[in-house]
C-alpha cells in the first residue's frame, strides 16, 4: 500500500515522541540506580563490621552451638520488581524460587517484595504468605529490611535464629552487564562462624571485650546482621533492576532510531517521486504550449 508524505510525516512525529519518552525512561533508570548502588556499598561494609564483632565474640566467649530445631521452619524471602519495564526480571526469579522451595521438600515458607513478584510466584505453584511493598527510593530500603526483620521476629517467637532457617533469594549483577539469581542462606549462621574464631583466636594484639551480658550482645549482632542482610538484598535487587529497565530501554531506544530511519527514508523516496511527478507535469503542459496550433481553412 502506497505510502502518503502526510501518514509518513505523522508516523514520523509519534515515533520522535516515543523517543523522547524511552530517552527519558533511560535517563531515569540510571540516574536511579545510583543511590541503590551507594547504598548497596554502605551496607556491605556494615555487614563486614557485624560480622567481625561475631567473630570478636566467639574468640571472647567461645564456640556457639546451633540447636537441632534450627531446621525446623524454613524461610524464603524473594525480592522481585513491582515497577515493570524491566522484561522477565520476575518470571527468572520466580522460577530460581521454586527450585530452592522444591530443594526444601515443598514446605518452605515465602515471604515475598512486590505485587508482581507475588503473581509470578502463584504463577509457579509456590504461594506467599505476605507480601512487602518494595521500596520507591533508596531511603525506603531501611524501611523494607526492618518490616522484614519484624516479620522474621514473629515467625520465630523472638528467637529467629535458632527456630528458622531463612534463605533470600534475589537477583544480582554479574559479568559484562548481566544479571543471574542469588540464592543466599542467611540462617542459620555458618557453622565455622560460631566455631571457628574460638580455635584459631583472634588475629590482633587487641584483645576482643565487652561491658553487656553476652545474651542480649549475641542478639542484638545477630539481629543486625540479619537486618544487614535483608538490606543489601534489598538494595542489590534495586540496582539490578534499574540495570535492567536501562538495558532494555536502550534495545527500545535503538528499535525506534532504527524504524525512524526507515520511515525518514520512505519519506524521502515518496517525497522525491512527488517532485518528480509534478516536474514531469510542468514539462508536459510546457511542451504542449510550445506545439504551433493547426489553423483550418475553409473553401467558399
Amino acid at each position: 500500500m502506497a505510502q502518503t508524505l502526510e501518514t509518513l510525516s505523522r508516523r514520523t512525529e509519534t515515533l520522535s515522541s516515543i523517543r523522547s519518552i524511552v530517552h527519558t525512561m533511560k535517563t531515569m533508570s540510571a540516574i536511579n540506580a545510583v543511590p541503590y548502588e551507594h547504598a548497596a556499598r554502605s551496607i556491605e561494609s556494615y555487614h563486614q563490621t557485624v560480622l567481625s564483632g561475631i567473630r570478636a565474640f566467639v574468640a571472647k566467649t567461645g564456640p556457639i552451638s546451633v540447636p537441632a530445631v534450627a531446621q525446623a521452619e524454613r524461610l524464603l524471602v524473594v525480592f522481585g520488581s513491582d515497577h515493570g519495564l524491566c522484561g522477565n526480571y520476575n518470571e527468572v526469579l520466580a522460577e530460581s524460587a521454586r527450585s530452592e522451595a522444591l530443594k526444601m521438600g515443598g514446605h518452605a515458607r515465602v515471604l515475598c517484595v512486590g505485587a508482581r513478584m507475588s503473581d509470578a510466584l502463584t504463577d509457579q505453584g509456590v504461594r506467599p504468605e505476605s507480601t512487602f511493598l518494595p521500596p520507591a527510593s533508596a531511603d525506603g530500603i531501611g524501611r523494607l529490611a526492618s518490616d522484614i526483620v519484624t516479620r522474621l521476629d514473629e515467625i520465630g517467637g523472638g528467637d529467629v535464629h535458632n527456630r528458622v532457617a531463612v534463605t533470600l533469594v534475589f537477583t544480582r549483577r554479574a559479568e559484562k552487564g548481566l544479571r543471574e539469581p542469588e540464592v543466599s542462606q542467611m540462617l542459620p549462621l555458618a557453622s565455622t562462624l560460631l566455631s571457628e574464631p574460638a580455635k584459631s583466636g583472634w588475629q590482633s594484639r587487641s584483645l576482643p571485650d565487652y561491658t553487656m551480658q553476652p545474651t542480649p550482645l549475641l542478639a542484638a549482632l545477630l539481629r543486625n546482621h540479619i537486618f544487614a542482610s535483608v538490606f543489601r538484598a534489598s538494595a542489590e535487587a534495586m540496582v539490578t533492576e534499574n540495570a535492567a529497565r536501562l538495558a532494555l530501554m536502550q534495545q527500545a531506544e535503538q528499535a525506534v532510531d532504527d524504524r525512524l530511519e526507515e520511515v525518514g527514508g520512505q519519506f524521502r523516496l515518496v517525497r522525491q517521486d512527488e517532485i518528480t511527478n509534478e516536474l514531469m507535469d510542468i514539462i508536459v503542459g510546457f511542451e504542449a504550449l510550445k506545439k504551433p496550433s493547426v489553423v483550418h481553412s475553409s473553401s467558399s
